[in-house]
């Protein structure tokens, strides 16, 4: 199974990404990319694997930063909208959809 991706959430994964690579480090940036990977990877095998979340969409939750993958899911595979830092305003990617 495949998946889809909104430009604007892979424009959000390569600027946290960015963040924690110059306030952070290389290292730290690489274990983000790496965490968004498993989680995308478990969404792919199991779409329903996320509790469905505000405005209908299903979330997944990083385990060791404060990211939440939001998608929906199709026959083709997820959807997803947005790699939403947990503390921004809930909703800002709605117009994705």
């Amino acid at each position: 199974m495949t998946y889809w991706i909104h430009p604007n959430a892979e424009a959000e994964l390569g600027d946290a990404a960015a963040y924690y690579a110059t306030h952070a480090s290389k290292m730290v940036a690489e274990a983000f990319v790496a965490e968004f990977e498993h989680v995308l990877e478990r969404v792919v095998e199991n779409q329903a694997i996320g509790p469905s979340g505000a405005f209908g969409f299903r979330v997944c939750h990083f385990e060791r930063f404060p990211y939440t993958l939001v998608y929906d899911e199709s026959a083709e595979g997820p959807r997803v909208y947005a790699v939403a830092h947990q503390h921004r305003e809930p909703g800002y990617w709605l117009s994705r959809a």
